[in-house]
């Protein structure tokens, strides 16, 4: 029994460690949180751990060709799957690689726990941390081409004050309108009447994905239609 604490050990620590890096991606309201995280590490160290202890009892000199350590290389293999499995395209926009690299890494943590490397488990997550805390600001002050533009076509009901909403949500998200047309007067469903502009912003592609969501929230607002954007880009999410 007392040979057992080493492995269950490795598991807790797992757990710990996986556990700090997913409040960090749920303090950023990402897709995968605390309890995706936890449970990715927690199962790469049960899975590493069955890898290194689970077959002693089979090893013989007779039977020296069985590798254990394969268990743990497909963990490796099933967590590639996982990790694109979060990768999307949305408007142009690719989103998820900073979540699917995340994901990708507390797997490593779990495995390297499971394993009883516990001092390098913890020390990568501190590097994780210093990495994804410190990086962002110094990637949100860096002069690359971030800014986009988008037009969206929009259908609102007239005479109830919803175009200074849509102009309040375009710049609460930090974008700013380079052009706004009125196209005019259209009948609603319920025969109210719509109005419909076109406006185009220009900003970050994540404040665009940001303001699409924001406009179909807002009240009043009959529909959204998002044009494409000029160009692609990858968003650190």
């Amino acid at each position: 029994m007392p040979e057992l604490w080493q492995p269950i050990w490795g598991i807790l620590l797992a757990v710990g460690l996986s556990l700090v890096i997913g409040v960090e991606r749920e303090f950023w309201a990402k897709a995968a949180g605390m309890r995706t995280y936890t449970l990715v590490g927690m199962g790469s160290a049960v899975f590493t751990v069955v890898s290194k202890y689970g077959f002693q009892d089979i090893v013989t000199s007779d039977f020296s060709r069985f590798d254990g350590s394969r268990i743990a290389a497909q963990v490796v293999t099933g967590i590639g799957f996982l990790g694109a499995g979060l990768i999307f395209v949305r408007r142009d926009a690719v989103r998820g690689l900073t979540t699917a690299a995340g994901v990708w890494f507390v797997a490593a943590v779990g495995m390297a726990a499971g394993a009883g490397l516990y001092l390098i488990a913890a020390m990568v997550t501190v590097l994780y941390l210093l990495v994804m805390v410190g990086i962002r600001p110094l990637s949100a002050r860096m002069p690359h081409a971030k800014a986009t533009d988008c037009v969206f076509t929009l259908r609102y009901l007239d005479g109830r004050g919803v175009l200074r909403d849509i102009m309040q949500a375009v710049s609460n998200v930090g974008l700013k309108v380079v052009d706004m047309q009125v196209v005019g007067a259209v009948p609603g469903e319920d025969g109210e009447r719509l109005q419909e502009i076109r406006l185009e912003v220009s900003g970050s592609a994540n404040s665009i994905l940001n303001l699409d969501d924001d406009l179909r929230d807002l009240a009043g607002v009959a529909s959204v239609a998002a044009g494409s954007h000029r160009l692609i880009h990858i968003t650190d999410d």
